[in-house]
């Protein structure tokens, strides 16, 4: 029973609550209570943080310990047989989930394989890919990369396979609306992860990439919308490198890391860190030759088709197994500089042929599915503001640097379906085509700059000023370094002009013919040669198209056009039309009736004709 006290008298407080006390002479009492500690989550306060704001490292121990993980850390390709314990393969692929990912949204599968048969078919398509890739570099580069062991598909008594299940539309994931593949990243932070967690525990970690996507995902029979990252070979390693293999064999050094540090920007007007070293080759002596053989014996008169049998001998001189279809690839942009009055049509032209594009009813589109070809359009835009070229530039060297980039790797995966078209579509681009046009190959503003489609006169002047006006500006702004192609797309180009820049260099890789359209893709292509000079052996020029500055381009690649139809189109269309001729002559070629060589002595040996039985 609860006791009542005395009138005027308070109860006694809990014994959990403080007592009053004075903190201040001549104060009012204050009460000091104490801070409710969560039993869940952080328990620190921000006091404590602030007086020990170091309080959150786990040791010098731990640190040391760390950084000689991180230092031996090793891409072995050398194993012994010895089994992996269960236990020590679940702690590597819990250190691969234990990864940071976009969104948490722990995009990676892992695939654990330990099946001989399926480790011998993923050898094999390594070992193709491994040539194929040798193939595409130069001469001192391809025997250095052959002499390398470069997986242990075999060796390895694990395989896993990392893959990232892309599924989920990226605008439906946290983080990734605008850096759509962030998932990747989250995926390739994971196998970092299970590389550490190998090398602690004394197993070797080999990262191969040796495979083409497509035929590692139909080994492991993954759905659409699962992108693999490779295969992960793990087991005891039967070699213990003190550095880097790649190191080893005088393939690369490791950078100084102030060569690699920037402070808070890249530097304007400098070259900052210097581009990673590309060893891309051309067709080499003996691949160009069988392609011109290959119509050496038909039953036709050598060169019976002029332009389009040297188009074909390009071709084949890329691979022998010549593409049956391909892409067109429709790239989309605005343009500031139309504010300057130099196109005849609006600007919101180009969202609407895009549009068209996309559900496959624009005149590009519909050319290119007479034609036998897919279509893929994209809208090119820099993530920075947009310049109008005559008072400031087109976009930061980062914007132009990123849309190259996703171009690259768009003309690699489209490379992967045959050869690829270039169109495009942008109000206001031939005059940003003429700008790069006088700076790529000298023209003048008023020998670069065409009357573009349904302008007069007096638009023609304001074009050519225009260009005039813009090219100075470069001019004075960035000097030499205009010599530099990623500064000149940065500075008078165009977001659709940067990617398919990228899109041209990643498809040559791929060994696969690159069919350009008018001015604006020609201008692409060109860029991409200044940046990789064996690109120009992949190029085909579809067409000649009316703008002025065409011609001289064309000339500055080496290239002779395929058509010449006066088109005003762009979209690709000409490039299209091209393919289509292009690949009924690669066609013909195959079926034509072919010759025997004359023997020495004597008339010419006929082939009888197939049984008709």
């Amino acid at each position: 029973m609860t006791s009542v006290p005395p009138a005027g008298e308070s109860p006694p407080l809990p014994a959990a609550v403080p007592e009053w006390r004075d903190d201040h002479a001549g104060a009012a009492g204050q009460t000091i209570w104490p801070r409710p500690a969560p039993l869940i989550g952080d328990p620190t306060s921000a006091s404590a943080r602030a007086a020990d704001p170091a309080g959150w490292a786990l040791g010098d121990h731990v640190t040391a310990a760390l950084q000689t993980v991180l230092a031996a850390r090793r891409d072995i390709r050398r194993f012994r047989p010895d089994p992996v314990p269960p236990d020590l393969l679940r702690q590597v692929l819990t250190a691969g989930h234990q990864a940071p990912s976009v969104g948490h949204s722990q995009p990676w599968r892992f695939v654990v394989i330990s099946e001989q048969a399926t480790r011998d078919q993923a050898a094999l398509l390594a070992d193709r890919e491994r040539l194929r890739q040798a193939a595409r570099l130069t001469p001192d580069r391809r025997a250095r990369l052959l002499d390398l062991q470069l997986d242990g598909i075999r060796e390895a008594p694990v395989g896993i396979v990392v893959a990232c299940d892309r599924r989920a539309p990226a605008a439906g994931v946290l983080g990734r609306a605008s850096f759509t593949d962030a998932d990747m990243w989250s995926c390739a932070c994971a196998v970092q992860n299970m590389w550490l967690a190998s090398r602690a525990a004394g197993l070797g970690l080999g990262w191969v990439t040796l495979f083409e996507p497509a035929d590692l995902a139909r080994l492991l029979d993954l759905p659409a919308g699962v992108q693999t990252l490779g295969w992960l070979c793990l087991g005891w390693p039967d070699e213990r490198p003190p550095e880097p293999g790649l190191v080893r064999h005088a393939w690369s050094q490791r950078l100084p890391l102030d060569e690699v540090v920037l402070s808070e920007r890249w530097p304007a007007g400098e070259p900052g860190p210097a581009a990673p070293v590309s060893h891309l080759a051309g067709p080499d002596q003996q691949s160009v030759v069988a392609g011109r053989d290959s119509g050496d014996d038909l039953l036709a008169v050598p060169g019976s088709l002029g332009v389009l049998d040297a188009a074909m001998n390009r071709a084949l001189a890329l691979r022998p197994d010549p593409p049956v279809s391909g892409t067109l690839i429709v790239a989309a942009a605005e343009h500031p500089v139309a504010r300057h009055g130099i196109s005849a049509y609006p600007a919101t032209v180009t969202a609407d042929v895009l549009a068209a594009t996309q559900a496959g009813v624009s005149l590009g589109a519909a050319t290119a599915q007479q034609c036998g070809l897919r279509v893929e359009a994209v809208h090119a835009r820099p993530a920075g503001v947009a310049g109008d070229l005559v008072d400031c530039d087109a976009m930061s060297g980062a914007d132009a640097d990123a849309l190259i980039r996703q171009g690259e790797e768009l003309g690699q995966r489209l490379g992967a379906d045959g050869l690829v078209c270039l169109g495009e579509v942008g109000i206001g681009n031939t005059t940003v085509a003429a700008a790069l046009a006088c700076l790529l190959a000298g023209l003048d503003p008023g020998a670069a700059v065409g009357l573009g489609a349904g302008a007069d006169a007096a638009m023609l002047s304001r074009k050519r000023d225009v260009v005039a006006r813009a090219v100075s500006r470069a001019r004075a702004e960035h000097g030499r370094d205009l010599a530099n192609p990623r500064v000149l797309v940065a500075a008078l180009g165009g977001p659709e002009i940067a990617l398919l820049t990228g899109v041209t260099v990643g498809a040559a890789r791929r060994r696969v013919p690159v069919i350009l359209d008018g001015l604006v893709t020609a201008v692409a292509a060109l860029l991409a040669v200044r940046l990789e000079p064996a690109v120009q052996s992949a190029l085909v020029a579809g067409q000649r198209s009316r703008e002025s500055a065409h011609d001289a381009i064309l000339a500055e690649l080496g290239l002779e056009p395929l058509l010449q139809l006066r088109l005003r189109a762009g979209e690709g269309v000409g490039a299209c039309l091209a393919a289509q001729l292009l690949l009924t002559g690669l066609r013909a070629r195959q079926l034509t009736a072919r010759v025997s060589a004359q023997p020495a002595l004597g008339g010419p040996v006929r082939r009888q004709p197939p049984d008709p039985r």
